[in-house]
């Protein structure tokens, strides 16, 4: 078995286990927190290793990432 497939299992496993609004709300910050720490992890290291620096920052909050919407096409797909 993958460890994918074991993952699911555990996963499955404690979902199973919510019974309530507030475990759900619990279980949903859990699995935020972990994948936040993993980004910051990833983060430190290109920090550490000088992939990136103050410079690289400064010029991502320069960029412009959005895409362009089509409005014929945002109007078609949003119509009820």
């Amino acid at each position: 078995m993958s460890y994918s497939e074991l993952a699911q299992m555990e996963l499955m496993n404690a979902i199973n286990s919510i019974k309530s609004e507030s475990e759900l709300i619990e279980f949903r910050n859990m699995l935020a927190k972990y994948f936040a720490d993993k980004a910051q992890k990833a983060i430190d290291a290109l920090w550490d290793n000088g992939a990136i620096n103050n410079d690289t920052i400064e010029e991502w909050g320069k960029e412009h990432m959005r895409t362009c919407i089509r409005k014929d096409f945002f109007l078609k797909n949003t119509k009820k």
